[in-house]
Order: structure tokens, then C-alpha cells, then sequence
């Protein structure tokens, strides 16, 4: 077989460009240029983190900016939602489930020339597990009782009793590896292992991140120089700025009724992924009317969930009918078991002393989701003779203070983002204000093994309770809304927790 070139060498080049009086060497290197891959990208998000430290606080939108691209674990999830060595190479568990010994990567350096080694992996656990830690996942090393570290590629972790999410809970955000000497200065200045180190924030618009040339796995080091986190919470101006050319990549689109306006663009592509974000309208369990159940469960039948998706979400959504989504493991279509039913709504209401219904607030962050939802359900809810009077309240800080802090709710409406946090109906204090030994039983012996076919199990068994305990009216599961150009190779199109993970992002040439 003959192959034939169809580009120009450059001596042809050079001839060409005497006979025409142009310079070869202009020409050349403009051929150059447009042959070259691109090296940066521009990714949209709708909010901006708090901060950059995602050991320090809860919002969700830190870990999308520095979760695996500036921080790393002792070990990470991949985008299947399966645990990977990362920091740690490997680990053995002994059989009594209370020693956990970890081996570490050697040759591994934080960005600012500091060596990780077993020493700043003990310094992150004491941080995280600490008397005066503000870490948002603290339970997650509750159960470390001391750490050992025999030497500079080993790690022993001693448990006061058997944590079987343990190995799952150092993949988290919330777990990531910082470097003793800079840690304070995390939230402004994050300084990390990952193959992207922190260049700049400008407040209120961007945050810049440039390839790290000295990563340690090269087996994963990043394809692309520079990436621009650009932050855009109105959803026509998202659109704007993607159809335009000034955002590459809009991961988490944050309006599914603009879907349909991206159909037929030459440049962009939409992708609809899976995610762990539950739609949940939690209530105050302590506060009447909503500390009777037949209440809470009046409220659950008086919504018609899969209208409710189609007039909130475009139709883009799954229900449920529990704290848990279809990629979990054990998990169980709990719709059913309070199904769409005014009538039998009416009866629960008059059972429990209400048969003229009641009123209540539901406090409604800013998010897009959250007040068409609550409007969707003040619509239902009038249906069965309550009134519900929404308050629209700033998120994060009025929500955090009013809702998790200070318990000044009826009902509220959020998205919990983190996956395979039904445990949170178990926590002391948590804001549902929900109290039930039987469940709390149950997630105990989650813990007590990590054979994941018995996790699976009891995970049914929780799903099934909080079905019928109705804490919080389950609603649906958002979508992973993902609009990108055509050329843009290796986002995650699910979203197994919450990020950007931007090492095995390209551009095709």
C-alpha cells in the first residue's frame, strides 16, 4: 500500500513562498499553530466555593474545583464509583477489622517541594479526626483511636471498633492528603499532590489551576497546561457563554429546560449522566404537626412525583422513595410504598387530628431547583387542604444558620449531593431531627462488616424503614446535565461524587 501525504513539506513550503515574496518561516509556524492541541480549558460552574479547602468545609462546589485535580487521597473513586489506590499503593486489613496498614507511594511531593510520606498522612488524619477539627466529615474518623507510622512508607491506622465504609470515607474530599507546613492556608492558597497545582482566585468570577510538571504518577499526569473554573449562576447566561466559545465545557448545566436549545450545534454535544444528588424536602421531626408520622405521610401521597419532575426538571429526573438512588448498592424502588393517593392523603390528616389541614413555611435556598420544587408541591399540598408558604433563604450561609445550626425550620428542600449518605437519618445532631433506634441499628452494623454483599443487605433494610418513617419527602434524583464541545475528550458524563476530575481531559487534535 502506498501512502500519500497531503501536507506540504516544509522545503515545498519554502519554494512556494520565494516565488510569491512570503516568508516561509511566517507560514510555517502558523501551519504549526493550528496543527497544535489545545492545552487550556474553560469549565463553567453555577456556584462558587466557599473556599478551597474541601477538609474545612461542606459546600460541594470545593471538591469540584480541587478534589483529585490540586488534592489526593490515600486512596480515590474512579468514575464507576470504585475504590482506587492513589497515595496509598496498598493496604491490609486485619481479620479482626481493627488494624488497618497502609503502604505509601514513594517519590511523591506536594507542590510546594514538601515530600508526602507517612508523617503528613498521620498530620491529615489527627487534623481531620481532631478535638478542634472542622472537618464536615468528622464521623468518617471517629472510629481512629491512634496512628502509627513504623516508617516513611507506612501507615497504621488502629480503630477503636470495625468501620467497614473506612477505605470508601479516605476517597472522599473530606480525606484528601495536605501538607503540614501549609495546611492553614488550604482555603486560599490549597496546596496539594495532584497533577494540577492552585495559580489564582479571583473572587466572585474564576479560579485558575496550571498543570503541575512534577506530578508523581505519570501514568495519569495532565494532558492540559492551564484550566479556568468560571463561575456563572444565571442559566441563560451559562448557555450565552457556551454557544459563544467562552466556556468549553459546562459539566453541571444548571437549566434542563435550555437542554433542547444545544440540539444541531456544529461545536457542542449534550450529555445526560447519572448523579448522587437527591431532591429531598427534609422537615423539622420535633416540630408539630410534622413529629406525627401519618402527617409525614400524608405529605409523601400528596405528591405526584413524576409531574412534579416534569414541571421542575423538564422531566429529567428520577424518582425515589428514600434517601438513596439506583447506582447505589442494595438499592430498592421504594416509590410504592407511599404512592400518589389524595384520598388516602385526606384520611392520614383527619387520622392524625388535621382534617381540615394545616399551615406551615418551607425556607427554600436560591438553588433552581429547589424553589420550582417547592412551588410544584404548594400546589399539591393545596390539594389535601394544607397551605405551605415558602420563604426563599440564602444559601449557603442564612440556610446553614437557619436549617443545620440553629433548627428554626418546618421544612426545607436541598440536594444531598454525597453518595451513600442515608446514614445521615442516624446522626446526633442532624437537621431532620429524626430519632430512631431500629435505624440507627442498622447503619451500626454497616460498619460492622466490609463484605460489600452484607452492606448491601442492611442498606435495604435502612432504605425500607425510612420509606415508611418518612423523614423527609423523597422526590427524585437530579441528572448529570453535561454540555461540552465535540473535541473535548474525558469528562466524566456520570458523577459518582461530586468533581471535575480533569487529569484524563483533552483536547482532539
Amino acid at each position: 500500500m502506498i501512502k500519500v501525504s497531503l501536507v506540504p513539506s516544509a522545503r515545498f513550503v519554502r519554494r512556494l513562498c520565494l516565488g510569491a515574496g512570503i516568508s516561509a518561516g511566517l507560514v510555517i509556524t502558523a501551519m504549526t499553530q493550528a496543527h497544535a492541541a489545545r492545552t487550556t480549558l474553560n469549565i463553567g460552574m453555577s456556584v462558587e466555593p466557599t473556599g478551597l479547602d474541601p477538609t474545612i468545609a461542606a459546600p460541594v462546589a470545593i471538591g469540584q474545583v480541587t478534589w483529585q485535580n490540586v488534592f489526593e487521597g490515600l486512596v480515590t473513586i474512579d468514575q464507576t464509583g470504585k475504590i482506587q489506590p492513589q497515595l496509598a499503593k496498598s493496604w491490609v486489613i486485619s481479620p479482626d477489622g481493627l488494624t488497618y496498614t497502609f503502604k505509601l507511594q514513594t517519590g511523591v511531593k506536594f507542590h510546594d517541594g514538601e515530600a508526602f510520606d507517612a508523617a503528613s498522612a498521620r498530620f491529615s488524619l489527627e487534623r481531620a479526626r481532631g478535638a478542634d477539627s472542622f472537618n464536615p466529615q468528622k464521623r468518617f474518623f471517629a472510629s481512629i483511636a491512634s496512628i502509627d507510622t513504623p516508617d516513611a512508607e507506612t501507615l497504621v491506622l488502629h480503630l477503636s471498633a470495625p468501620t467497614g465504609s473506612l477505605i470508601y470515607w479516605l476517597g472522599w474530599p473530606a480525606s484528601v492528603m495536605l501538607a503540614p507546613k501549609t495546611a492553614a492556608d488550604d482555603k486560599t492558597m490549597p496546596v496539594g499532590t495532584g497533577p494540577f497545582k492552585f495559580a489564582s482566585w479571583a473572587k466572585g468570577d474564576r479560579v485558575e489551576l496550571e498543570k503541575n510538571a512534577d506530578y508523581w504518577n505519570k501514568d495519569a499526569a495532565a494532558e492540559l497546561d492551564k484550566v479556568t473554573f468560571r463561575f456563572i449562576a444565571d442559566p441563560q447566561a451559562q448557555a450565552a457563554a457556551l454557544k459563544s466559545g467562552d466556556l468549553d465545557a459546562f459539566p453541571e448545566f444548571a437549566a434542563p429546560e435550555l437542554m433542547s436549545s444545544f440540539d444541531g450545534d456544529a461545536r457542542l454535544v449534550t450529555r445526560i449522566g447519572n448523579t448522587e444528588l437527591k431532591v429531598v424536602a427534609g422537615m423539622n421531626n420535633t416540630r408539630k404537626p410534622f413529629d406525627d408520622r401519618r402527617v409525614r405521610q400524608a405529605l409523601m401521597m400528596a405528591i405526584d412525583r413524576r409531574t412534579l419532575i416534569d414541571g421542575v426538571w423538564s422531566g429529567l429526573g428520577t424518582p425515589i422513595g428514600s434517601h438513596y438512588t439506583p447506582n447505589d448498592p442494595g438499592y430498592q424502588d421504594m416509590t410504592d410504598v407511599l404512592p400518589y393517593d389524595v384520598e388516602k392523603a385526606k384520611a392520614l390528616l383527619a387520622e392524625a387530628g388535621y382534617p381540615s389541614g394545616f399551615t406551615f413555611t418551607i425556607k427554600s435556598p436560591q438553588m433552581a431547583y429547589a424553589p420550582r420544587s417547592a412551588e410544584v408541591m404548594q400546589a399539591m399540598f393545596a390539594e389535601i387542604g394544607v397551605t405551605m408558604t415558602i420563604e426563599p433563604t440564602e444559601f449557603p450561609a442564612k440556610w446553614v444558620q437557619d436549617i443545620m445550626k440553629d433548627r428554626n425550620f418546618d421544612m426545607t428542600i436541598v440536594a444531598h449531593a454525597e453518595p451513600l449518605d442515608i446514614d445521615i437519618y442516624g446522626r446526633d445532631p442532624y437537621y431532620f431531627n429524626y430519632k430512631n433506634p431500629a435505624f440507627n441499628a442498622l447503619i451500626q452494623k454497616v460498619q460492622e462488616t466490609a463484605d460489600p454483599a452484607t452492606q448491601s443487605a442492611i442498606y435495604g433494610e435502612a432504605q425500607k424503614i425510612l420509606a415508611k418513617d418518612v423523614p423527609a419527602l423523597y422526590l427524585f434524583v437530579m441528572p448529570k446535565l453535561g454540555v461540552w464541545d465535540k473535541k473535548l475528550k474525558g469528562l466524566w458524563e456520570n458523577e459518582p461524587i461530586p468533581s471535575n476530575v480533569l487529569s484524563g481531559v483533552s483536547w482532539e487534535e
